[in-house]
């Protein structure tokens, strides 16, 4: 060890206030830190992941449970009316068939005969006289094809049936060939039957039942009163309108369905299908054909959807009444049929969800979730319905409308989405083993990195503590210290910086006084070289600033001058322009040579001096053109950027400009060039815009924009006054930041238009200056108004 060497401390000492001990705290909190933060963010990750499974497995399964429901119900509800038009089919069939007799009279009439006089299909009626329980009809005895019944209101005095009602019998009787076999085959019915016209509603069904006799049991009255009045007001009447009017129909179909009622004959909730036959001319009704169906055999339709465990089906009319449904079903819905056994409304239900259940508007599926209470708790289910093809309802009175039955599916989530609890809950279970051993793996690299610190800190630290020893000597000015540190790492390095540090700083210190007053000289010299370069810094400002005001100067003195306006007859003319710089970018000028006056309106991009000097580049070219006589307006223009090009390449800048003149003649002005839009306020108020986006082309952009540049002619007249601008107008900022516009730019012209050119341009620029305010000044503003005499 060399003289005044400060040796290390024991690696081994920890004393509270010591670096070792505050070095461990610090790495160790550190370390302790990045082990929680990045155990805490792998254990984020590891729950988040688990998340992110469960939600893509639940939206995959979700989404196939979704799609099988909606397939499901797609098929049955395709099943469902399949089924129906096999009804309609078979309503259709018998229609048919007896509509080919009654078309040919002929053979109607031969036919009734022959069948009246044949021993399988005779139709004997018997009359049976009024008793205390009704009679005054006639119909045939049991064991016939079908029973057939004359009414009394269709008999005459002689108690025998008139003869439109026999005819009626007679003629009817070719129901008997076909009805019953068509009623044995297909789905189930009640029965079949063909109901006489309005003059004669005989009454003909098949299977054979005592009618007459059910009747006056069930419908006291009806033997006094027409068939068509007494049980289907208003129906026969629109089946007569749809004669003359087809397309009067709802649905485009002669099949009517009824809404569900009572039936006479079997006492139980029918639902019936009519198609009415018509006369040989077409002009009247001729009898209506029909089958019953009930609610019972309606209810077969959807017995046979099985979904899950507890998933059933119904079928529901538009206003929610329910025609068929499963026992269990009409539970779970909570629905009860109403005194007349004709209703069963969802909106009736017990269960706030199902009373609150919208049916489907089209028929594209709707899915809806709805809990309902079932033993004390709330369970959701799964509602998914589909409509029906539309067909033609008459409720009992009133106009035939357009009605589509529903077919509903509902399940409870818990079944149908039994296979997505499954798998969320195996997830789940996988997460929480993953995390209790990320847990256990955070916690061992926690001991092992705390017991290395301890152990690492011994070692780094003894060197740094007689770094401090040094220190504290050399702040007692003890320059001769020097300090031993027995590692080569960075503390090493350390150690021999400081032992340099300490023998500079006895040097600085013993040659103070001869160092400052180095420093002293090398300042003052400094101080001399800035001194004269602020010199010729402010030379050069004030040099450029004439320059700069003497560019202003020339482009001012190009303007037109009033002298200029005033020389052209029969017009007003006014000019303003601002630039937002000492030089600005606007051009606009006013040529006259001779009996040609053109009116120029431009603006470069940008502002400043080089625009400014493209700006009168344009001045001095356009007045050369002028002077030489080139009246052509496209070829004033497409020669003037030809030489505005060339300039531009040889002073390689990138400015170039919008460009526009109105050439002048008496009554009207042509226009030449693609610049902002041209606005003319005519003598009677009216404002007109002129876009010029298609007569030209930018100028200075490419050496030829002849295919570009095009002409428009406009009317000018006296009391008309055109409004030429730049953008420095239209975008002009409030202090808000709202642009001025060309909508208040045409209301102030049209306001102030009744005053002269000069009027009407300090008007317009009072208006845009009240605009922007305090607003700074962006962009050059120019303002030209012509105004005609």
């Amino acid at each position: 060890m060399t003289a005044g060497a400060v040796p290390a401390r024991s690696p081994w000492s920890l004393a509270p206030k010591s670096f070792r001990a505050k070095f461990v705290l610090v790495v160790g909190g550190a370390l302790l830190f990045d082990l929680l933060m990045s155990g805490g963010l792998t254990l984020w990750n590891v729950q988040r992941l688990s998340y992110n499974a469960i939600h893509e497995v639940g939206q995959g399964l979700e989404k196939a449970s979704t799609e099988y429901l909606e397939h499901y119900v797609t098929t049955t509800a395709e099943r469902t009316d399949t089924l129906f038009t096999r009804y309609f089919s078979e309503v259709n069939t018998v229609a048919a068939s007896m509509q080919a007799v009654i078309d040919n009279p002929a053979l109607q009439a031969s036919l009734g005969t022959t069948l009246e006089a044949s021993p399988g299909t005779t139709t004997l009626l018997q009359y049976h006289p009024p008793t205390g329980q009704g009679g005054n009809w006639w119909q045939n005895g049991p064991g016939e094809a079908s029973a057939v019944t004359v009414w009394g209101y269709l008999l005459d005095s002689q108690k025998q049936p008139l003869s439109s009602a026999a005819q009626a019998v007679r003629d009817s009787a070719v129901f008997d060939l076909f009805g019953p076999a068509i009623m044995q085959s297909g789905p189930p019915k009640l029965q079949m039957y063909y109901m006489g016209p309005q003059a004669a509603p005989i009454l003909r069904s098949t299977p054979y039942n005592d009618q007459g006799a059910v009747f006056d049991r069930v419908y006291p009255g009806h033997n006094k009163t027409n068939w068509w009045d007494f049980f289907f007001p208003d129906l026969y009447p629109t089946f007569q309108s749809w004669i003359k009017a087809p397309a009067s129909r709802p649905v485009d179909s002669p099949i009517v369905m009824l809404s569900p009622y009572r039936d006479g004959v079997t006492g139980k909730t029918i639902v019936s299908f009519f198609q009415p036959l018509l006369t040989p001319d077409r002009k009247d009704v001729d009898g209506v054909v029909g089958v019953d169906l009930t609610l019972d055999q309606m209810a077969q339709i959807i017995e046979t959807v099985k979904i899950a465990d507890t998933g059933f089906a119904f079928l529901a009319q538009s206003n929610g009444n329910v025609l068929a449904v499963t026992p269990a079903g009409q539970r779970t819905l909570g629905i009860t049929t109403d005194s007349s056994g004709f209703s069963r409304l969802l909106s009736g239900s017990n269960q706030p969800g199902i009373a609150k259940l919208n049916l489907p508007a089209d028929g594209t599926p709707l899915m809806r979730h709805v809990a309902l209470e079932q033993n004390g708790r709330a369970v959701p289910y799964v509602v998914v319905m589909k409509r029906l093809s539309p067909t033609n309802l008459y409720s009992g009175k009133g106009p035939v409308t357009a009605d589509a039955l529903s077919l509903g599916l509902m399940v409870p989530e818990g079944e149908i989405y039994a296979s997505l609890t499954a798998a969320q809950a195996e997830i789940s279970d996988s997460a929480r083993g993953i995390i209790a051993l990320q847990i256990g793996a955070v916690l061992l690299s926690l001991l092992l990195t705390l017991g290395a610190v301890y152990a690492i800190s011994g070692r780094i630290t003894a060197g740094l503590s007689a770094l401090a020893d040094a220190a504290r000597r050399l702040q007692n000015k003890d320059y001769s210290v020097r300090v031993t540190v027995p590692t080569r790492d960075e503390v090493g390095a350390v150690g021999v910086a400081f032992n340099r540090m300490a023998e500079e700083i006895r040097f600085h210190t013993e040659n103070l006084e001869t160092l400052v007053d180095k420093r002293t000289q090398d300042l003052h010299k400094a101080n001399e070289e800035i001194r004269a370069l602020n010199s010729r810094l402010t030379n050069e400002n004030l040099r450029l600033g004439a320059e700069l005001d003497v560019a202003r100067q020339i482009q001012m003195m190009v303007l037109p001058k009033p002298s200029d306006y005033s020389a052209i007859p029969n017009l007003e003319i006014a000019g303003y322009m601002a630039p937002a710089d000492e030089v600005g970018g606007d051009y606009f000028d006013v040529l006259h040579s001779g009996t040609s006056i053109k009116f120029g309106i431009g603006d470069v991009t940008g502002h400043g001096l080089e625009s400014g000097v493209l700006m009168l580049m344009v001045q001095s070219v356009a007045l050369a053109l002028q002077e030489k006589g080139d009246d052509d307006p496209k070829s004033f223009l497409e020669v003037l950027n030809r030489a505005i090009y060339r300039n531009v390449e040889r002073t390689r800048t990138d400015k170039h400009l919008s460009l526009a003149f109105l050439d002048y003649h008496p009554g009207k002005v042509t226009i030449a060039g693609q610049h902002e839009e041209v606005l003319i306020v005519r003598a009677d108020g009216r404002a007109e815009r002129v876009d010029t986006m298609d007569l030209g082309f930018p100028i200075g952009l490419q050496s030829d924009i002849s295919p570009f540049v095009s002409t428009i002619d406009l009317e000018f007249l006296s009391g008309d006054t055109i409004i030429l601008y730049t953008d420095g107008i239209t975008e002009a900022e409030s202090e808000n930041g709202v642009l001025f516009g060309l909508e208040q730019l045409e209301e102030s012209a049209v306001r102030h238009r009744n005053g002269n050119a000069e009027t009407v341009k300090n008007s317009i620029i009072a208006d845009v200056m009240a605009h922007i305010g305090t607003q700074t000044i962006h962009d050059d503003i120019t303002l030209v108004v012509l105004r005609h005499r």
